[in-house]
């Protein structure tokens, strides 16, 4: 089962995609020209037969070079099928679409990290016919953004590091810098951002800071409902904020809404179901995967 975190660590960059390509450049050093312009595609890569393949994001980069395609893939662990299906997307995209597909591979993980950053060989023993080189972001290369006005200076590439970092030592200082920094940008995308980081906290003591570090901030207060959420008291408040919240990260993310799911969500009022709504809707596909389980 894919986890919130194996899906917040690679959806980060379909909220920004600049973000990739400046970790490219300047995590990796890795020459990959400025793109004009990016465009979502389809992830889903199954031919003919009854095999589903998936990436995990798929981003066209239009650059004054060429395109590139941006396969990402969140890697939790070692897995030793992905010598098989990473090399079989990128010759599939290459025959589809003709363009050069780059293979980025991020992870929580340094063990994970420096095992998906070997290269993958197919062929004859020192002499492949295949050879496949991820380029890998993980704790190891991706910077520790500790100092508040580093982070206001990229916020998109300090909840990256938030979401790589937030399990180690530093994670109180990167919390801290991240959590001033969100002042910084629109609340849309900083409410995106901060569900991405609570996904990626797997150490229970860090994810509960970061969660009073938003109830310190007054973060959610800030939302232009904030007035009327006052007179109606909290309880009220916070559920027509996660009502809100559910439904604006699936039009932020170019999920179209229909109205069944609309008029569902708007009219619960179940605080803990609306949360798992909220959590869902930051990895959905479609709307209609907020009630996947059928409950609610």
């Amino acid at each position: 089962m894919v986890s919130s975190s194996h899906e917040a660590m690679h959806r980060i960059f379909q909220k920004d995609p600049a973000l990739l390509t400046r970790a490219l450049q300047q995590v990796l050093g890795v020459p990959i020209p400025e793109p004009r312009e990016f465009a979502a595609m389809n992830v889903d890569l199954t031919e003919v037969e009854p095999v589903e393949r998936r990436v995990d994001t798929l981003l066209r980069a239009e650059t004054d070079e060429g395109v590139y395609l941006l396969v990402v893939e969140s890697q939790g662990e070692p897995d030793q099928r992905k010598w098989g299906s990473w090399p079989y997307y990128l010759s599939y995209l290459y025959e589809k679409y003709r363009c050069d597909p780059v293979l980025i591979v991020v992870t929580q993980s340094s063990a994970t990290a420096r095992w998906a950053a070997q290269p993958i060989h197919l062929g004859v023993r020192g002499c492949p016919s295949l050879t496949v080189r991820p380029l890998v972001l993980g704790p190891d290369n991706v910077p520790v953004i500790a100092d508040e006005r580093e982070a206001e200076r990229d916020v998109p590439l300090a909840v990256l590091s938030a979401m790589t970092h937030g399990r180690g030592r530093n994670s109180a200082v990167i919390l801290e810098s991240l959590a001033a920094a969100l002042r910084t940008i629109d609340a849309d995308s900083a409410a995106v951002f901060v569900q991405f980081v609570d996904s990626c906290l797997a150490d229970p003591q860090a994810q509960q800071m970061w969660r009073d570090l938003m109830t310190a901030i007054n973060y959610f207060w800030r939302h232009p409902l904030a007035e009327q959420v006052r007179a109606e008291g909290r309880e009220e408040g916070m559920i027509r904020d996660r009502v809100q919240m559910t439904l604006q990260i699936l039009e932020w993310r170019g999920i179209a809404v229909p109205d069944f799911v609309r008029n569902r969500v708007e009219a619960c009022s179940d605080l803990d179901q609306l949360e798992v709504w909220a959590q869902r809707a930051v990895h959905a596909s479609r709307a209609e995967d907020l009630f996947a389980d059928g409950r609610g």
